[in-house]
């Protein structure tokens, strides 16, 4: 049963933010997230629609500010500093709330790696297939 429980918040956590990125990224990003920040079940229930609120407005921001990096970027700052104290309440310590922001830049980073290979290897499947 104790298993069971963080999978299902997996799973519900999924459901908050899967308008993002297509279904399967997303589960994997919920339950990266998960399992590096070390979430118990009680604070999977409280920490996604937090998590989910706070991507909400970085992809507002981000819609708001295509063709300006720089206030993007600001704005972002800004998002995870009212942020911050909130998943604190979540989370408890300094520690783990700073490994939110860069476990997501780092999911980021392997999504990116992945489709870098992904194509490298649809190019090389269509050469073949000449």
């Amino acid at each position: 049963m104790k298993k069971v429980l963080p999978f299902l918040f997996v799973l519900m956590g999924t459901s908050f933010i899967a308008s993002a990125q297509p279904p399967k990224v997303e589960a994997i990003k919920v339950a990266y997230i998960t399992k590096e920040l070390s979430l118990t079940s009680d604070e999977a229930q409280k920490f996604w629609p937090v998590y989910n609120e706070y991507f909400g407005e970085i992809k507002k921001v981000r819609e708001a500010n295509k063709s300006d990096e720089i206030a993007f970027e600001e704005a972002v700052v800004n998002i995870k500093k009212k942020y911050k104290p909130k998943f604190k309440d979540v989370l408890k310590d300094d520690t783990r709330v700073n490994k939110v922001f860069a476990l997501e830049k780092n999911f980021r980073e392997m999504l990116r790696k992945e489709m870098q290979k992904r194509q490298k290897g649809r190019g090389k499947s269509q050469m073949n297939a000449n």
